[in-house]
């Protein structure tokens, strides 16, 4: 089962960072005008942003970092555990978080761990982070979500390119004994690997200097070569609806709570079709589901935090709140989790 709570951690604070640079959908010029239209009316993606050819995602997640830090007066020095979730690290080898414990002025006694989760990834590493701070005791955490997408994705592919937006987020975890439990339900299916992906640069299929590179026609409009995201839009369409509704209600059940006991759903800014069809699944109202897709485009692992920063804000550092989290995709992995929090630091959306 993967259904699990974990006490003793609390969720004390939440920032997010997104490029400065703008991009618009509806000059997207590798689609029709009515084509262009139907695209943001069904995927929800007006804008993006789009960071430039020199940031990284270890570059947005500093930046995140530093700019909660500095928000609730913590000092690196105290910092007992970086959880960096990325599919777009800096390098090959090492991890990430390596790089980001240095960059930071984290001590040497701070654990660092690298997650490539993707879609689900914030719950993951959320899952990840509170289970350390919980069983180890760990007083002070980081939960940094980054990722760059838009480097994957093919220009002459109307599947994918217009879709993701680069961003990241840091969410500070601290340990308190009288923290409601967190409540997760993770599940995976490597059966359907294959749905989202990016074939070549692994040990499995390696970079060829001529094959990797070749653009290959798969559709009308869909150009792409093995080093670039390849995405089966209907397959992850599928999955969404037939599992992520009933891991949510799983979970509510475990917690011994109801639907309409959360205030806000954030879910994975996957695209507005899935958002909207697998709420209509719970048969619960819009205004339970904050929105940020249609601003910052799918931003992977960052966009549940990146939602939290941008959209709820003045809930989050005001009063309770009861908040279901959902992020599902690559892998195929999908997973939930329920989480109280309480005035929580959440400093204004950063542009770099």
């Amino acid at each position: 089962m993967g259904l699990f709570s974990i006490a003793n951690c609390r969720i004390a604070g939440a920032s997010a960072c997104v490029p400065v640079n703008v991009v618009n959908n509806a000059d997207y010029e590798y689609l029709a005008p009515s084509e262009r239209e139907m695209l943001i009316k069904t995927t929800g993606v007006a804008h993006r942003r789009v960071a430039d050819a020199t940031t990284t995602s270890a570059d947005l997640a500093l930046q995140s970092a530093q700019h909660l830090m500095q928000s609730m007066q913590w000092n690196a020095s105290d910092i007992d555990l970086l959880v960096l979730v990325t599919q777009t690290g800096d390098y090959l080898m090492p991890a990430t978080s390596r790089l980001l414990q240095h960059r930071l002025g984290c001590p040497k006694h701070c654990i660092t761990l690298d997650v490539n989760s993707g879609c689900s990834g914030f719950v993951d590493g959320l899952a990840v982070a509170s289970a350390l701070v919980s069983s180890a005791g760990f007083k002070k955490a980081l939960l940094l979500t980054a990722e760059i997408p838009s480097r994957y994705a093919s220009p002459t592919d109307k599947s994918t390119f217009p879709l993701f937006g680069d961003a990241a987020a840091a969410v500070a975890l601290t340990s308190d004994k009288d923290a409601a439990p967190l409540f997760f339900n993770l599940q995976t299916d490597g059966s359907a690997y294959e749905a989202i992906m990016i074939p070549d640069g692994g040990m499995r299929s390696p970079v060829h200097p001529v094959d990797s590179f070749r653009l290959n026609t798969f559709a009308p409009g869909i150009e792409r070569n093995r080093l670039q995201l390849a995405l089966d839009g209907i397959k992850v369409f599928n999955f969404s609806l037939r599992e992520v509704a009933p891991n949510i209600r799983d979970l509510f059940s475990f917690a011994g709570k109801e639907l309409t006991d959360a205030d806000h759903y954030v879910f994975h800014q996957a695209n507005m079709l899935i958002i909207d069809s697998v709420r209509k699944k719970l048969g619960l109202e819009k205004e339970l589901f904050p929105i940020s897709i249609d601003r910052y485009g799918n931003t992977s692992s960052a966009s549940i935090p990146l939602t939290m920063v941008s959209e709820l804000s003045h809930e989050l550092s005001s009063k309770k709140q009861q908040l279901l989290f959902s992020g599902f995709g690559v892998g195929l992995a999908w997973g939930s989790c329920l989480a109280e929090t309480s005035h929580i630091f959440v400093p204004e959306l950063l542009e770099v």
